[in-house]
């Protein structure tokens, strides 16, 4: 089984730092396959406290290379609930790569296990009679401190159903539950990385030295 890696969160920003300096990103060291995933953005603020700034994936496979790469920049500047990650927040900037594992058909909507299953729901709106899907990964739950309820109940919100929540609706979602494995730096664990592996930090184009 392929498990998420630093070589795969370092590509990541590099990925990000190539698009401001306009340039392409490295050949990433780290074997292709084909795989559903995931790439969060986070901000250290106050020193220790972490504010989502981007989260994207896709729950169909792609290849790990490609997928990465679109996904970091997706996330980073195209998620809809945050404005576009600027070059002077690079700093602050924590990442986390996700490969999504073990997909399973739960057999109702609890079927699931807080802090080891991602969950994805899918049901129909009784009042627009449409489709609505949407997926939380593994550590959400936990770390929103949310019970099962209370976690379904927020994902039918993030599919944009703003109807009432009844128990009835609940027992008519579909629950596909899968694991993953995930890989977290701080952009100043990726600088040493970098340093380590490659001899040399990664570098902003056009900045003085020191002044980032």
């Amino acid at each position: 089984m392929v498990s998420a890696t630093k070589e795969m969160v370092a590509y990541c920003f590099d990925t990000l730092l190539a698009h401001y300096n306009s340039e392409e990103p490295p050949a990433p060291a780290f074997d292709e396959g084909q795989h559903p995933l995931f790439v969060t953005w986070k901000k250290v603020v106050n020193g220790s406290e972490t504010r989502l700034r981007g989260c994207i994936g896709t729950l169909e496979a792609r290849s790990l290379m490609n997928g990465f790469k679109d996904y970091a920049l997706n996330s980073a500047l195209k998620d809809r609930r945050f404005p576009p990650i600027q070059l002077k927040e690079l700093p602050y900037l924590e990442c986390t790569v996700s490969i999504l594992t073990d997909y399973e058909t739960a057999s109702h909507y609890l079927d699931w296990e807080i802090g080891k299953h991602g969950i994805i729901i899918e049901f129909t709106d009784p009042e627009y009679s449409t489709r609505r899907s949407a997926t939380y990964l593994p550590e959400i739950a936990a770390h929103e401190a949310w019970t099962k309820i209370e976690a379904i109940d927020s994902l039918m919100r993030k599919a944009g159903y703003n109807g009432t929540i009844t128990e009835s609706l609940r027992k008519r979602i579909k629950l596909t539950r899968y694991q993953s494995t995930l890989c977290t730096m701080h952009h100043s664990d990726y600088v040493s990385y970098v340093k380590a592996t490659r001899g040399a930090a990664p570098s902003i184009i056009g900045a003085k030295p020191g002044s980032h």
